[in-house]
């Protein structure tokens, strides 16, 4: 039986309007950072320091120099997107709230894993009042290493007090969030297709479930998890 469901946020239980794309072309271009669109989608999922820091060593080298962008850079996208959550037209993806509800009837714990930093995410767990729907909640600043290193799952299931990852679900809408998942060993690795990942991307990256959005996941995990397990990610 399933015991613990770890969903990423954006993109997989929020909606973010595409705030968060927006904030990262803005941090980049400001500070001069060359980037194409195809590599923004490559790190949705990455933990944003890491990002943002790839992308100025790339640019300027090793030295002050990346240091000091990459700071900038950082406080330029957070101070925008903590603007976007606590005003903007943030949203919980369609359903995702009533999934939320009937699993905890089931009795599954739940918990959120996000790349962003923990004022981030916060901001939006208070403006969608969802603090109270989680056992656990983990951000990237939170483990040594983002996506998808497993770290961020394991700390939920800490968190959560749960031992035994194959009775751990991870839920993402990128490829970064099903490597994590599959990297942890978890005993379900699904992909939903609400972000900016269509089903080409996320097919081609080792899972066990692809469903459209989290609405579909209670039924998900009644047909395929009740009793027994999911064959491994393939």
């Amino acid at each position: 039986m399933v015991e613990l469901v770890i969903m990423d946020l954006a993109g997989t239980t929020v909606d973010d309007g595409g705030a968060v794309l927006a904030a990262f072309r803005e941090a980049l271009t400001r500070f001069a950072i060359p980037f194409v669109e195809a590599e923004l989608q490559a790190v949705r999922g990455a933990n944003k320091v890491e990002v943002l820091r790839r992308f100025a060593m790339r640019a300027f080298g090793a030295g002050p120099e990346t240091v000091r962008v990459t700071r900038e850079a950082l406080t330029a996208f957070n101070e925008q997107l903590l603007h976007e959550f606590r005003t903007g037209a943030l949203a919980p993806i369609e359903g995702a709230e009533e999934t939320f509800a009937a699993l905890r009837e089931r009795g599954i714990k739940l918990a959120t894993n996000t790349g962003f930093g923990r004022d981030l995410a916060e901001a939006i767990l208070t403006r969608l009042d969802w603090h109270g729907w989680f056992d656990a909640e983990v951000c990237g600043e939170d483990v040594p290493a983002g996506r998808p290193a497993p770290y961020m799952i394991y700390l939920a299931m800490e968190r959560a007090g749960v031992t035994d990852v194959r009775r751990v679900v991870a839920v993402g809408d990128t490829p970064l969030d099903l490597q994590a998942g599959t990297r942890a060993g978890c005993g379900g690795v699904v992909g939903v297709l609400t972000g900016t990942h269509g089903v080409e991307a996320l097919g081609a990256t080792r899972h066990t479930h692809l469903i459209p959005s989290v609405a579909q996941l209670p039924a998900l995990l009644d047909a395929e998890f009740a009793v027994g397990w999911a064959t491994p990610a393939r």
